[in-house]
């Protein structure tokens, strides 16, 4: 996987110093020297680069402290990148998915901090997400509640806000403001970039609302809950194998559980994630006869993943649940 020529942004590698996370330089010279004048805005994993790369366009320099490929919940971060993030203008992430990323940016100096969780509503799930939820919450509760509070979700809150692209939209609304406030004199330009991107997200969620309006069944099983989300707004239901963690092992119970509900409720498939062994997911469909396909959760963008941005890797996931669950 080339890594390295994916992890620096197009906007970074035109200006005159290349940062990336196997070359970050604690003592460089100031921001604006090494960047042209430009912005330097540090991300903390892809949805958040996305959002700055869109809105900032050629006046901001982006640079992404998860590797594409890297797990971002196991993110580490090293003297280095500490020593990257002070030098930078703005710290865009996502509090409580990433807890190395909130302790450095809490004891960073950085001026503008963006938390992306205090930019739309956040909302607690466990393994099962969605309308059909609310009938087996009396047999699932302590089941289906045990992926509330694995220490990278803050406050139990469940932090897989940019898989609804309505959630994400305001995100990026919260994030244009602050750009505007942090470089006012390109001010306008922000605000044109933010209102294209939010109307780029509004035809995303048109497309989901009309692609899985009319199916023959409204549950999927994921390996990891990451699409409770996208379940509650497109009336779906996300059955997932374990919970928030993307690591976590399922109980023997949850499996058979699993085994009995696919069959009541016609699921066909079972989706993983290209950053996480599909072991598990092999396993529950092989014992099920079910079949598996990929759910991106776009935590990073890599050559395996379907698709060269979010939009791309977010209609390759409508096609996946259009196919799972019997669009017509």
């Amino acid at each position: 996987m080339n890594v390295r020529r994916r992890l620096i942004p197009t906007a970074a590698l035109a200006s005159a110093t290349v940062l990336g996370l196997t070359a970050l330089t604690a003592c460089s010279t100031s921001a604006a020297d090494d960047k042209d004048g430009k912005l330097d805005v540090v991300a903390s994993f892809y949805p958040m680069q996305y959002l700055a790369e869109q809105i900032g366009g050629d006046h901001v320099s982006v640079t992404t402290l998860t590797e594409p490929g890297q797990e971002p919940h196991d993110l580490d971060i090293s003297a280095r990148q500490r020593g990257e993030l002070e030098d930078s203008d703005v710290a865009l992430y996502l509090k409580g998915l990433q807890p190395a990323v909130d302790d450095a940016i809490g004891q960073s100096g950085i001026r503008t901090k963006v938390d992306a969780a205090s930019l739309t509503s956040m909302e607690k799930h466990g393994n099962e997400v969605g309308g059909h939820a609310e009938e087996h919450d009396h047999a699932e509760d302590e089941e289906g509640h045990e992926g509330h509070d694995h220490g990278h979700s803050h406050e139990g809150a469940d932090p897989h806000i940019w898989l609804d692209p309505v959630k994400y939209s305001e995100v990026a609304e919260g994030v244009g403001k602050a750009l505007e406030k942090a470089d006012p004199e390109n001010a306008k330009t922000y605000e044109k970039n933010t209102a294209a991107l939010v109307k780029k997200l509004g035809g995303l969620n048109k497309s989901f609302e009309d692609g899985l309006k009319n199916t023959d069944s409204k549950v999927f099983i994921t390996t990891h809950a990451a699409f409770g989300y996208l379940a509650e707004r497109y009336g779906l239901t996300e059955e997932a194998i374990s919970g928030l963690d993307p690591e976590g092992e399922p109980s023997n119970k949850r499996v058979t559980d699993l085994q009995k509900m696919a069959k009541a409720d016609g699921v066909t498939t079972v989706f993983y994630e290209t950053l996480v062994s599909d072991k598990t997911a092999q396993t529950l469909a092989k014992d099920t006869g079910l079949k598996t396909d990929v759910l991106d959760p776009i935590e990073g963008i890599t050559e395996d993943s379907k698709g060269n941005d979010y939009i791309q890797v977010m209609e390759s996931n409508l096609k996946a649940l259009q196919k799972a669950l019997g669009a017509k």
